[in-house]
């Protein structure tokens, strides 16, 4: 005889999940109703906001191309900003990456107070760094720089970090087997495994400091902010519109360009 199909048992495991993942869902739910309720989004602004956007489009549409030439100039002055402050904290980081870097036990103060450091540099937003470099040094290229640079420190430090923990352990064990010293080891076995890795790191945070750059002059700290501001603010939308497609062109070649020297070295 045939035994008659059983209920299969229901597994507990499975149901705690769907009851975590609806209590997740409710809270996500509830806060989400919360910050609605509780902010002032501005919606009575949004036809405004609609037509000024709506503008931005046409003066893309008829730019004006005889600003075009002082436009990448001071573009130009954007990508070098990014370029200087890259290029520094690039180096800068180095020193970071191995205080941050963990040795590979549970709990060590020494990388955990490197890695509170770089959190902590991290934490203050390229515009806020630039108020504060242009009460510092003055209004200019010189302040974005700064600003640039000691924000890029946390991210690259960071990322520079993690790829000094996951290096392959077994060139540097090998040398120490061999009787070479610290520093040998460092330049034959830990050094040729991290370059290319923090090359790609730089290059990509090159990528995002353009994008930082363009917006720093808003604040006076040089870069082709400064006259799109003042485009934005004379309602200049066709100069806003050459300046914009400068911007996003000079974007694209620089994110192809990375893109393509990130993936030879990785």
């Amino acid at each position: 005889m045939i035994a008659p199909d059983r209920p299969l048992p229901r597994d507990p495991a499975a149901g705690r999940r769907r009851r975590r993942a609806a209590l997740i869902a409710l809270i996500l739910i509830l806060l989400y109703g919360w910050t609605l309720q509780d902010l002032d989004l501005g919606t009575r602004g949004l036809a405004q906001g609609l037509l000024m956007a709506k503008n931005m489009l046409l003066g893309m549409m008829h730019p004006e191309w005889s600003y075009a030439g002082e436009a990448f100039l001071r573009l130009l002055e954007s990508i070098e900003m990014a370029f200087l402050g890259t290029a520094a904290a690039a180096v800068l980081a180095v020193p970071f990456a191995f205080w941050a870097a963990s040795r590979g036990r549970r709990f060590d103060i020494v990388p955990a107070t490197g890695k509170g450091v770089l959190s902590a540099i991290r934490t203050f937003p390229e515009l806020i760094l630039a108020i504060l470099f242009l009460v510092a040094v003055g209004p200019g290229p010189f302040a974005g720089v700064l600003a640039i640079a000691v924000h890029s420190i946390g991210m690259i430090g960071k990322l520079y970090a993690e790829a000094v923990e996951n290096i392959d352990p077994g060139p540097v064990e090998a040398l120490e087997a061999a009787g070479a010293g610290r520093l040998a080891v460092f330049f034959y076995a830990v050094l040729p495994q991290v370059l290319p890795e923090f090359a790609s790191v730089a290059l990509y945070r090159f990528e995002i400091n353009v994008r930082a750059a363009t917006v720093l002059g808003v604040v006076g700290a040089g870069g082709i902010g400064t006259p799109l501001l003042f485009a934005l603010q004379a309602y200049a939308w066709d100069r806003v519109g050459i300046i914009l497609l400068l911007v996003i062109a000079s974007v694209m070649l620089i994110d192809a360009a990375s893109g393509r020297l990130r993936a030879r070295l990785v």
